[in-house]
């Protein structure tokens, strides 16, 4: 029998949940089911990140990404206050390798200010009193309300606010959208809803294109595979992240501490086929394989990013001793750190513009008939989830009035 509700939200990672939550905070009286094809919640990026709580100084201030990082770290944190998360203030310092960097962190201290984050520029003597194994050239950021906490807990967390609500989850429940009569249903029938948000992660743009929603895009998923090691091998005090690169500010080795007392450098950032690809032989289909040569055809032909250059870093890094090479560059006490081991890799479903070849670096939300699509939501969706929820749930309910 087909289960009947107000909202049908398809995904069981953050945002889905997020989303859940606004919804049922607005309008107590509203039935909002959440539904994901896994056994359990938060299975793939939701739960699969780095634990950084990002404060919001990378992003473009006309951005959603921008619009929602900033006040997302403090909800994020009130989440995690309320469970009884662990929340550890490390702060982050960001150090420039050269000229160039240093030149370009003055863009990013002007992003920050105008996206009203705090932060700090100190020449490079200062280092020392933040990092003292980190290294830089000339001058370096600090950002104070960077933090880490745990992405398991914090899904966890989300779970058990959007039960109280009184929402409900049900797992092993693929669900297939139609289009009829400018109107989207279940064609499975498992569900009867008034209006449905997509907010499948990776298989978001599958979803959305069976109703004609997002068809100009292709999804080229990007392996992060990180290297750890026990903060008795390497002491760190602080994150420890390079100026992001211009094009592609997601690629660039960096360091991060886990909740749980580890040290992390990576990730890599693989273009691979399998948008759940976590091993060679597992989390691929045909229709990835089509999807990620678009993407890369795409990339390719157009003007925006330089493809070969990504293979050319990123392949080598899946090599530890190239990667804590590269990872030297920031703190170079790293290369004599042991005992690292591979993390449990992570994907960035990562969204190509196919008429530009763009990577698109912000979020992208769109409606159509009763239906609302989260097309992208990479990082810092996890820092940004209860803002970016809250938006996705005005548009819902303007529908459902």
């Amino acid at each position: 029998m087909s289960k009947k509700c107000d909202v049908l939200v398809i995904g069981a990672g953050v945002v889905g949940l997020s989303t859940g939550i606004a919804l049922l905070q607005s309008r107590p009286t509203l039935k909002v089911i959440v539904a994901d094809k896994e056994k359990d919640i938060g299975l793939h990026a939701s739960g699969r990140n780095s634990g950084v709580i990002h404060a919001g100084f990378y992003y473009s201030p006309d951005s959603l990404k921008a619009k929602f990082c900033r006040d997302g770290n403090f909800e994020l944190r009130k989440l995690a206050k309320k469970y009884g998360i662990p929340v550890k203030d490390v702060g982050k310092v960001v150090v420039a390798r050269n000229e160039d960097e240093d030149s370009r962190l003055d863009t990013l201290f002007e992003r920050g200010i105008a996206n009203g984050v705090e932060l700090e520029i100190h020449p490079e003597e200062k280092l020392v009193e933040f990092e003292p194994l980190a290294i830089t050239h000339n001058r370096f950021m600090w950002s104070p309300n960077t933090g880490i906490s745990d992405s398991i807990a914090i899904v966890k967390a989300m779970r058990d606010e959007f039960l109280s609500l009184g929402g409900e989850i049900h797992s092993d429940s693929k669900v297939n959208l139609i289009e009829s009569n400018d109107e989207v249903y279940d064609s499975s029938n498992q569900f009867t809803f008034k209006h449905v948000v997509n907010a499948a992660g990776a298989q978001a743009d599958r979803i959305s294109r069976s109703v004609g929603v997002g068809t100009d895009y292709a999804m080229l998923p990007f392996m992060g595979v990180y290297r750890a090691t026990s903060k008795k091998n390497l002491p760190l005090r602080r994150l420890v992240y390079p100026v992001p690169h211009p094009i592609n500010p997601f690629l660039g080795v960096h360091f991060t501490l886990t909740i749980e007392g580890k040290v992390k450098i990576g990730p890599t950032a693989i273009p691979i086929a399998g948008r759940e690809q976590y091993s060679i032989t597992e989390g691929w289909s045909s229709s990835d394989i089509t999807q990620a040569l678009k993407g890369v055809k795409s990339l390719i032909s157009g003007d925006s990013h330089d493809f070969g250059a990504i293979l050319k870093s990123e392949w080598p890094k899946m090599i530890q001793k190239l990667l804590i090479k590269e990872s030297s560059d920031l703190v170079p006490s790293a290369k004599w750190a042991r005992n690292w081991h591979r993390n449990p890799p992570g994907i960035r479903a990562q969204l190509v513009h196919l008429p530009t070849g763009k990577l698109e670096q912000d979020f992208i939300v769109t409606a159509k008939a009763n239906s609302t699509h989260v097309l992208n939501a990479v990082s810092p969706g996890w820092t940004s989830s209860m803002p970016f929820g809250r938006f996705i749930s005005v548009g819902v309910g303007a529908n459902l009035i």
